[in-house]
């Protein structure tokens, strides 16, 4: 018997656990199928489950167990990624909290040693989380970036890319992190609105009594100038072209030059070009051959001292190089005054700037000149862009892969240098002249530097290690054993599909796709599929310093895993960013708890499994109907799953459970159940628990352990639900019981809205009159009389040739369905309430149109608001329709 509720922190423990141990997530059960792959993007192994891992797993696992169930090979290939300066950080405070040391202090190795210590520690927990969420992976081949094969995998990719002129040293701008003192990825990077200065700077041009007026928010790094652009169109100030500006503070002459880059229509006209402190700076350099001149060390101290390229052709006054070892901020207001002392401050402005800050450190990061490692991504993207256009690749929703090209065509070289300790170090070792032997193993290196010297020399390794993300690009072959010819790699390669977020299209999707071409010279997966973001159910976006942070582990706990991950797959409409409130996830708690109850009404009447059931051999009506009814719930599950809209699948299986089978089957067949005619009540029993097995089939991969659960305790079975197979229907339905039931819920739904919409008291039982049935009509009303008076609410079921007076009417098909309402509702009072609900919603619409309407109100209001008011209006409207029609029935 089962219980009268059911408890998921006690189900869901105990059936993942005997999943796990049984194997079922383990490919090669079925060795002759057809192989499914999904490899999981790697979380951070300092990581803890957030609620984009929770959508972004709760699809995968939806995926895996739709083609397991469907009889394919499947293997979700799960892992995490090193993090290098998360993991690094973590381990840094950890060292200071527990005896007061630094890495530096400890030195390399015995930092490194302390890293896998910690890693070893505590590194597992997001893989535990995932398990509590239900994730399906092959645990036993659960993989980490830095572990030994992959490690394997990256130094032969970097030696084979270095080898083949795809890797080389450039001195290039990066991000640079003076708190961490590491290059940072574009990702790693976060905007801050900050309000702050615009200085207008003065700078006399050379050989005349004129000055050019630059505008900059970032006065210290005029110390680097080494020009001025302006457009070569601009009216006022293209005569200046060819001139040369005597630099205030330092002396240095540099030209003025004419370039696009200068916007006639902003600040001055006239923009300062210091290439080694700003990234279109770099680009404009290059374009006039300017020198790159840094004046900032890597802590963003001004460096002025031995600093040649400052001091080249300059004699530069005492006061500026005081300036020499003053922090960057420090050195800008220093600089502004000397400025304003020297009348070439023309004025100040507040200004609001979006400015970049390293999102571990929360410092201002600097664009910095420097010595680092690059990819050619310009080269490695060409057959990565030809893969998609040919649609070897495709991405779900298709319009992303506009912004994958609009990326990849403007592609710039890839830095894959980190100045940290944790990860790759970069296979690089330099001979004392320092030229760079590059090979998987130091004793290849030492060999290649005996060949080119005549001798063997001691070699100093590169210090710096590699991007994370270039371990992560190789992750859909590394993982299945590649460079070996494993037989997963062979089995496994290509994988299936890709699901990811739209933030790391560039860093990772891009970056696999380059990779696999290159290496296994075939796309990685055949389908990217991206999903929308989680925000909070006011639409905005989670974030600890707002509150508004939703642990999805405190869901799983109050709720269960099946109510989030149905909620999830619930609201995740392509493109559609995904408002998320606990009252939804509660909701769908429900729905979990509508299926256990019906699965406790169907055993308390009798139901019980039967493996020789055949639905085309049923003969009563709302049999034949349910039957057809399961069938067309399948094909519609099938085709969203195929399609990638898991919110149309879920609402496919929603609407099935709980409104058809739930509400109206269940509803319709208590008579039969409680009547006497013995071989219509064994044939419905047996129809019960065949669309209760059904359900369970379908729902499985969406609420795995409520399903399993109910699998388990309902029958006798000879396999566990995850590994069943999924259903077939051939031949099932029948167009006749299709129409019949139609017609018997659509009466009754009428009936049950008439009723609402007027007012009619919940208790009250009312007469209802059928006008001009014809015969089929007048069969099914007698037929079916008895759960139609008792499921709408009627005292009698007639049928008469006119309509009586002071009737609600229904058309229903040929003819009329009257409800007599006389005596049940006041006509007048009903009619003044309706009106005035019209005159609300009237007033309603307009204040929204007013707000849509401003252009003041649109530009400045949240996308929230906007989307929140155009919601509002379209329920307004809908529910004036609703009033409308029912004040047409009241006459």
């Amino acid at each position: 018997m089962l219980e009268k509720t059911f408890t998921p922190a006690e189900m869901e423990a105990r059936l993942y656990a005997e999943w796990e141990a049984r194997g079922f997530f383990k490919p090669g059960r079925k060795p002759k199928a057809e192989p499914y792959t999904i490899v999981i993007p790697p979380p951070n192994v300092t990581g803890s489950l957030h609620m984009g891992h929770a959508l972004n797993n709760t699809i995968q696992d939806i995926l895996v167990r739709f083609e397991r169930m469907r009889g394919k090979d499947v293997l979700w290939q799960p892992g995490t990624d090193h993090a290098g300066i998360a993991t690094q950080m973590v381990v840094e405070r950890l060292l200071q909290k527990e005896n007061k040391t630094d890495r530096r202090s400890m030195g390399r190795e015995a930092f490194l040693k302390r890293v896998w210590e910690w890693k070893e520690e505590s590194g597992g927990t997001i893989s535990r989380q995932l398990r509590r969420l239900g994730a399906s992976c092959d645990w036993s081949r659960e993989r980490f970036t830095m572990d030994e094969g992959l490690s394997k995998a990256v130094l032969k990719v970097f030696v084979q890319l270095y080898k083949d002129g795809l890797i080389y040293k450039d001195k290039r701008l990066v991000n640079w992190d003076p708190k961490l003192l590491t290059a940072i990825s574009d990702l790693e990077v976060v905007q801050k609105e900050v309000k702050g200065s615009l200085w207008h700077l003065r700078y006399p041009i050379d050989g005349t009594d004129e000055f050019i007026v630059v505008a900059t928010t970032r006065p210290e790094t005029m110390l680097g100038d080494s020009g001025v652009a302006v457009h070569p169109e601009n009216e006022k100030l293209k005569h200046l072209i060819g001139k040369m500006v005597r630099l205030p503070l330092v002396g240095r002459l540099i030209p003025i030059v004419g370039d696009d880059y200068a916007d006639p229509e902003k600040g001055t006209g006239a923009v300062k070009i210091t290439p080694a402190h700003d990234f279109n700076d770099f680009d404009v350099g290059k374009r006039h051959d300017l020198t790159q001149i840094n004046v900032l060390d890597q802590f963003g101290k001004v460096t002025l001292e031995g600093n040649a390229d400052f001091l080249e052709g300059s004699q530069v006054p005492a006061e500026t190089m005081a300036l020499h070892g003053l922090d960057r901020f420090e050195a800008r207001k220093r600089i502004v005054e000397a400025f304003e002392a020297l009348g070439l401050l023309d004025k100040i402005e507040p200004h609001t700037n979006q400015v970049p800050h390293g999102d571990r450190s929360d410092v201002v990061i600097e664009p910095w000149l420097t010595e680092q490692w690059y990819v050619n991504a310009a080269e490695m993207a060409k057959p990565a862009i030809a893969a998609v256009e040919k649609g070897d690749t495709s991405f779900v929703p298709k319009n992303w892969e506009k912004t994958y090209y609009e990326w990849m065509r403007n592609i710039q070289p890839w830095c894959i240098s980190r100045q940290l300790w944790w990860g790759h170090q970069i296979p690089a070792w330099y001979g004392p002249d320092g030229t760079v032997f590059v090979e998987e193993t130091e004793t290849a290196a030492l060999e290649a530097a005996a060949r080119h010297y005549g001798s063997r020399l001691e070699l100093t390794r590169d210090e710096d290690v590699l991007d994370t993300w270039f371990s992560s690009a190789l992750w859909p072959f590394s993982t299945l054993g590649w460079p070996e010819e494993t037989p997963e790699l062979k089995r496994h390669y290509k994988t299936d599909v890709l699901v990811t977020g739209f933030d790391i299209i560039f860093f990772w999707v891009a970056r696999m796709m380059m990779m696999g071409l290159h290496f296994m010279k075939e796309v990685p997966f055949h389908t990217v599929y991206i999903h929308a973001l989680v925000r909070d159910e006011k639409g905005q976006k989670m974030s600890k310093s707002k509150g508004n942070v939703i642990d999805p582990l405190e869901l799983i706990d109050a709720y269960g895993a099946d109510a989030l991950r149905f909620t999830l797959a619930a609201m995740a409409a392509q493109g559609r960013d995904i408002k998320l409130a606990k009252s939804r996830v509660e909701g769908y708690r429900n729905f979990g708890t509508k299926l256990w109850n019906a699965a406790r009404f169907a055993e308390m009447n009798g139901v019980a499994h039967d493996p020789n059931y055949d639905p085309l051999a049923a003969r009563v009506t709302v049999n034949r109907w349910i039957a057809g009814e399961t069938a067309r719930a399948e094909a519609s599950v099938r085709q969203a799953l195929a399609d990638y809209k898991f919110n149309e699948a879920a609402a496919a299986l929603y609407q099935f459970v709980w409104n058809v089978f739930c509400d109206w089957y269940l509803e319709l067949i208590k008579p039969i159940l409680t009547g006497t005619d013995e071989a219509a009540k064994a044939e419905t029993r047996a129809t019960t628990a065949w669309v209760m097995d059904q359900i369970l089939l379908l729902l499985h991969p969406f609420m795995p352990f409520v399903t399993e659960e109910l699998w388990q305790q309902t029958g006798k079975r000879s396999t566990w639900l995850i590994e069943t197979d999924w259903p077939s229907y051939k031949g099932v339905g029948d167009p006749s019981a299709d129409a019949e039931m139609e017609w018997v819920i659509r009466f009754i739904s009428e009936v049950r809205s008439v009723r609402a919409e007027m007012n009619v008291p919940a208790g009250a039982k009312i007469a209802c009159v059928i006008v001009s049935a014809n015969s089929e009509t007048r069969r099914r009303a007698d037929g079916w009389e008895n759960e139609i008076m008792r499921l709408a609410r009627l005292s009698s079921l007639s049928f008469e040739d006119q309509v009586p007076k002071a009737s609600a009417q229904i058309v229903l098909d040929e003819a009329t369905v009257a409800l007599p309402l006389e005596g049940v509702i006041d006509f007048g009072a009903e009619k003044a309430r309706l009106a005035k609900e019209l005159e609300k919603i009237a007033k309603d619409v307009a204040a929204i149109d007013g707000r849509l309407n401003n252009p003041g109100f649109v530009a400045k209001a949240p996308p929230e608001v906007l989307e929140e008011s155009r919601d509002r209006k379209t329920e307004l409207s809908a529910r004036k329709a609703k009033v409308d029609e029912a004040l047409a029935r009241l006459g």
